[in-house]
């Protein structure tokens, strides 16, 4: 097995927002290459960080990595389930949750991982490695199916031509590899959509959403988070695109949103308090930081602090 890398994005950002003390509960709910986990465990004494990620690679590059370290607790599952983990631990709350909603860098230089659009490999995509592959989604799924997801989580707008090619291919022979795809998705555009940074990465960001349920899945996650939290403890999450980010700032802002009687009303009777506050609106990260790691490019960090 390759060394499980990933350099991470707005590191000593996150780690700062999560405003760590000694002695308490963090969870990184994709702890990947470990990074952020390690730098976290350095400031705890008596504290703990619960290390969480789906994908059996990093599990195992993780358990590895801190096996001689008594203040990580590594957890093979998706932090969607973080009540539960939590709950199986034996904790009844955390001082500071982090996620990095990011495909790993080990993901993406993993040929045979089938991320990157870059690489010929087999279509594949699966963070855990389980169930639906994106080879399985674009041969089985519906034309108008394909349309729907490409469009909406890829927003690109050539959708319908793409999900239409991608019918007529598939009735002379599955679709197997990235680049039998990456062939498909250039076929289907203007020539002058094509030099608009690649032509495949729209697509390849949708089918990828989809095959990880990642949407639906953050939405979700966020209010366990926040209900996992000790008063005063921190969320940081990393998002990489604009639809990713939306969903941690509209959830964050309904966190910290307080009384909403009409402004005519003389006292508050609706009695809604703000639950959170922002530390600050968002970070991005620095033209350095970009300049030595692209993928960095789209990053945005935002935190709330529960009241």
């Amino acid at each position: 097995m390759s060394e499980f890398k990933h350099i991470p994005v707005l590191f000593n950002e996150t780690i700062d927002a999560l405003n760590v003390r000694p002695d308490g509960i963090y969870v990184d709910c994709t702890a990947g290459g470990g990074g952020h986990c390690a730098a976290v465990a350095e400031r705890l004494t008596t504290g703990r960080i619960i290390a969480i990620d789906q994908d059996p690679e990093a599990i195992a590059n993780l358990q590895e990595r801190f096996k001689d370290n008594d203040r990580v607790t590594i957890v093979h599952d998706n932090f969607v389930n973080i009540l539960s983990i939590l709950e199986n631990l034996g904790i009844d709350g955390a001082d500071g949750i982090m996620a990095d909603l990011g495909v790993s860098s080990h993901q993406l230089d993993t040929d045979e991982r089938g991320f990157s659009f870059h690489k010929d490999a087999p279509l594949d995509m699966r963070m855990s490695m389980e169930g639906m592959s994106a080879a399985d989604l674009v041969n089985t799924a519906s034309q108008s199916e394909l349309q729907k997801i490409i469009y909406t989580y890829g927003e690109e707008k050539f959708a319908p031509s793409i999900a239409r090619n991608i019918v007529k291919a598939r009735e002379q022979k599955p679709i197997e590899t990235t680049f039998e795809l990456v062939d498909i998705i250039k076929a289907s555009m203007p020539m002058k959509a094509k030099r608009d940074g690649h032509p495949a990465r729209k697509t390849f960001q949708a089918l990828r959403i989809e095959v990880n349920g990642e949407l639906e899945k953050l939405e979700r996650a966020l209010d366990d988070m926040f209900e996992a939290l000790n008063p005063s403890g921190r969320i940081a999450i990393i998002t990489f695109h604009s639809l990713e980010d939306r969903i941690v700032k509209k959830k964050f802002n309904k966190f910290c949103e307080g009384c909403i009687c009409p402004p005519e009303f003389p006292v508050c009777v609706c009695g809604r308090k703000p639950r959170g506050k922002l530390p600050f609106k968002s970070k991005a990260p620095t033209e350095n930081e970009v300049g030595e790691n692209f993928r960095a490019h789209s990053a945005r960090l935002r935190a709330i602090e529960k009241i």
